[in-house]
């Protein structure tokens, strides 16, 4: 990693996760394979903070935790890359594996669970699903059709002012890291408290 730290893919230890490694490497992994309109890529680190901005649409009274795991719930493509999901199902288990170890790693770096509660996962993967479906239909070039045939429609839900233009990549390294550094000092002053 750029930090210089050496992370064991097989074994991932906390404490060689960094915060500027990550927010470095999302910031560089574009969504869709970098098939999207606009003049920069639609980052993952992107993608991540319109994840964390539906949880907090959606969950008004959402805690710190919940919001600092949405933020990091692609934490592991900073390492292994954004592959497309039927490619993910293709290569199968092993690859599961390494991202999931990955994923602990990075929540116990942070002071969450390794595994997130369910109702946590829920929310999380909700909001992930309505960031693909306007990404897909914004970015991606899908149809409304197209889109409602791989990913559920969402509902309930008003995407009025989620902002998806595509920005540069120093901008929204920047802009990660420090939505991660202020979630994060949340939680330790509720923790403290």
């Amino acid at each position: 990693m750029l930090s210089g730290r050496r992370l064991d893919l097989l074994n991932p230890s906390p404490l060689d996760v960094e915060l500027s490694d990550i927010a470095h490497g999302l910031a560089r992994v574009a969504r869709w394979n970098g098939q999207t309109k606009g003049e920069h890529a639609f980052s993952v680190a992107q993608h991540s903070l319109l994840v964390t901005d539906i949880v907090e649409r959606m969950k008004p009274e959402a805690s710190s935790e919940l919001k600092l795991a949405a933020v990091l719930h692609d934490g592991p493509e900073y390492v292994i890359g954004d592959m497309i999901s039927p490619f993910k199902a293709v290569v199968g288990g092993t690859y599961k594996v390494v991202e999931n170890r990955l994923q602990e790693a990075i929540h116990l770096r942070f002071g969450l669970p390794a595994a997130l509660p369910s109702d946590w996962k829920r929310c999380i993967k909700r909001a992930d699903i309505i960031a693909a479906w306007h990404e897909a239909i914004t970015l991606a070039g899908f149809s409304e059709r197209e889109a409602a045939q791989t990913f559920s429609r969402p509902r309930g839900f008003d995407p009025t002012g989620l902002d998806l233009t595509p920005r540069a990549v120093f901008v929204v390294q920047k802009d990660f890291q420090e939505r991660v550094e202020r979630l994060e000092a949340a939680v330790s002053r509720q923790r403290s408290s």
